[in-house]
């Protein structure tokens, strides 16, 4: 157990920094659609909203790893998650538009608010929220994943990892993320490495399959080659 734990560290390590990157979003988004509906409905809400990103994630981790091993979608997926980190760059940029401390706020008062919906309003907005945070938090778990020699063990474990801190632990880590925001760049990193890297190598897949080259180059291997570290390099 401890041997296979150090020879995936760098994999558990970077799923566990984009856990905590990405659950962060889930306590902003279910908490505001939350404090819209009316005081008596507000726990119905979260816990909905919750199971609903819980199951959404099981669902896409079943193909995911699938998926990518088919030549191109790991490319698509690459991109996918390059506007995934577009989208995190303009979130740490701008600032949080949404206080969690104000969300925490509103949803624990008893105040009717202006523009209340109904609960089913704000729960077909939360899962249209989730579908989207799901799918990132899943893609980059399982871009991590697929580089390590037993991805299945990994990806289920990042999805672990992800519903629990989704579900017991997000409200503080919104906090977290708020009071260190390194972490979220730090994430950010990683998740643009790791879109580059399913990028660059689905684009020596494909090519391997059309022309027959660099069929076992991944980004890192590229990387460390082009500085003369790699097989027939000049480094030391």
């Amino acid at each position: 157990m401890l041997q296979w734990i150090s020879d995936h560290a760098v994999e558990l390590v970077n799923i566990i920094i984009i856990d905590l990157t990405l659950a962060g979003d889930n306590a902003i988004v279910v908490g505001m659609a939350a404090s819209r509906v009316a005081p008596n409905l507000r726990a119905k809400v979260i816990f909905w909203g919750i199971a609903g990103a819980v199951v959404l994630r099981v669902l896409f981790s079943g193909v995911a790893v699938q998926l990518l091993q088919i030549i191109g979608l790991t490319l698509a997926g690459g991109l996918l998650l390059l506007f995934v980190a577009w989208k995190m760059y303009r979130q740490i940029v701008d600032g949080s538009e949404h206080s969690i401390d104000d969300v925490e706020a509103k949803v624990a008062s008893g105040e009717r608010h202006p523009g209340e919906v109904s609960f089913w309003s704000a729960l077909w907005t939360i899962i249209l929220a989730d579908v989207s945070m799901s799918l990132d938090n899943v893609l980059a778990v399982a871009g991590v994943a697929q580089g390590a020699q037993e991805p299945l063990p990994v990806l289920i474990i990042g999805l672990g990892l992800a519903i629990i801190l989704m579900a017991v632990a997000s409200t503080y880590i919104a906090k977290l993320l708020a009071k260190y925001p390194w972490i979220a760049w730090l994430g950010l990193l990683i998740i643009l490495w790791v879109a580059l890297d399913m990028i660059y190598t689905d684009s020596h897949k494909i090519t391997c399959a059309t022309y027959n080259i660099g069929c076992s180059e991944t980004l890192w291997q590229a990387v460390l080659h082009r500085l003369g570290l790699g097989p027939g390099g000049t480094g030391g």
